[in-house]
């Protein structure tokens, strides 16, 4: 067996010595013979490093990467500075955990008290916890911190992303809550339905915005409805969209959540994301996870400690409404890093390039025969609809090195575009698009 902590044949039979022990099978004298194991496992002979890593690359190979990318749909490519992998590439921060020990881990809890600032300001909210493990888990504790005795349905759009409803519907069937979906109309929430159908035991609204196909929803009203029939309000936003729009705490919703890929994770074949999670100081002793404060130790120096440690997660499980008991601590680290180096202008001027980019790119596909299907106002993505085949569309750009966006339907695509779209990019796909609709 290998070894983790690297010390000589020498130094492991003077630590036997040390305990009483004379050899290793001694540390195992009181388990049961019949337990043991007597032979090798059935598994493939270890490999040296140089083996393991031209294995890697020879699986890594397998992989398709496209330089140029049209799709979104919940995981964003945009430009990360240098500064961001320097700083988690740093050994002493490379931990996925929250620490325990607060008296030998003061760096990392303040990382993270950053974090918890900066997803405040961002989001106009008052208290944020250290991160979740993705926005899908972040969208599912927000809808279950807002459960009350008498207030069990959680009314979820049908514009949010499909694989966050998922998620929510998991928890839901865990924890007994109904849930009511509110129609999509016209790309849109469907604002007459909720207002005809909400009652007084809606426990939350939860909406995306944008959307799950790039709209802008009616964000104040929605609020106004959930909160004069009692509920709470949940909205979860894309961050990079929070340097033009209105932040959540501005639209007075009591939750925010969202995924923080897009500020500084790199799209990473799916992972690992980061939830981030914020809400009203009334909510506050409801928001699950872990939450970093800032004190005084006894000689009056600022340190950095977990706060409202005593909850139903640790102490009376059988009533907790979460049992998130971690966080992504070093995904919080790059978003901390992110936005630090970006600051509020780079953050506007990324969210206002991908803005602007989308619209171009929505008048080229026109003019190509693919109508953008968006009846407002739209941020970074679109839908369009096309009598042309969908997977038709999508292998013509594919076999000229683009990812095109994601399919709908047989007719419909949701396009993405990021301040990493150059128009030489854009222009290119529209005229393979334009050869296409023309054969």
């Amino acid at each position: 067996m290998g070894s983790y902590v690297p010390n000589t044949p020498e130094e492991r039979q003077q630590m036997l010595k040390e305990i009483g022990l004379s050899s290793f099978d001694d540390l195992y004298r009181n388990v049961p013979e019949e337990v043991i194991l007597k032979d090798p496992l059935a598994i493939p002979a270890g490999m040296s490093e140089m083996e393991v890593l031209r294995k890697m690359q020879r699986i890594a190979e397998k992989n398709r990467v496209f330089t140029t990318i049209f799709r979104g749909a919940g995981a964003y490519r945009h430009y990360i500075p240098a500064i961001v992998k320097s700083v988690v590439s740093k050994e002493n921060m490379q931990t996925a955990y929250t620490p325990y020990q607060a008296e030998i881990s003061q760096g990392t809890l303040q990382s993270i008290f950053e974090y918890q600032t900066m997803i405040c300001d961002l989001t106009g909210m008052d208290v944020s916890n250290a991160s979740v493990y993705d926005g899908a888990t972040a969208a599912a504790e927000g809808v279950a911190m807002c459960r009350e005795r008498k207030r069990g349905k959680a009314w979820i759009s049908e514009t949010v992303n499909p694989g966050v409803i998922e998620t929510i519907r998991t928890y839901c069937y865990g924890n007994g809550m109904e849930i009511c979906m509110i129609p999509e109309k016209d790309g849109c929430t469907d604002l007459d339905y909720l207002k005809g159908h909400i009652d007084g035991e809606a426990a939350c609204v939860l909406i995306q915005q944008p959307n799950y196909y790039g709209s802008l929803e009616e964000a104040e009203e929605i609020g106004k409805i959930a909160h004069e029939a009692g509920a709470k309000y949940i909205m979860s936003v894309n961050p990079i969209s929070l340097g033009v729009l209105k932040t959540p705490g501005e639209y007075k919703a009591d939750v925010a959540v969202g995924d923080g890929q897009p500020l500084g994770l790199s799209l990473g074949f799916g992972g690992p994301y980061l939830g981030f999670m914020a809400c009203t100081g009334k909510m506050m002793r409801k928001l699950p996870g872990r939450i970093v404060g800032e004190t005084k130790d006894t000689n009056g120096k600022t340190g950095y400690v977990l706060t409202l440690q005593a909850r139903e997660q640790h102490i009376r499980r059988e009533k907790a409404s979460s049992n998130v008991c971690s966080n992504q601590a070093l995904c919080a680290l790059a978003v901390s890093a992110y936005l630090a180096a970006m600051g509020n202008k780079g953050l506007r001027q990324a969210a206002i390039l991908s803005v602007s980019k989308a619209h171009y790119l929505a008048k080229g596909l026109e003019e190509a025969g693919y109508r953008t299907e968006n009846k407002g106002e739209y941020f970074h993505e679109f839908v369009t609809v096309s009598e042309k085949d969908s997977e038709k569309t999508l292998l013509a750009l594919e076999a000229q090195g683009i990812l095109g966006g994601y399919p709908l339907d047989e007719k419909r695509i949701l396009w993405c575009c990021t301040e990493m779209n150059t128009k030489e990019e854009m222009d290119e796909a529209i005229r393979i698009l334009k050869e296409v609709a023309a054969c």
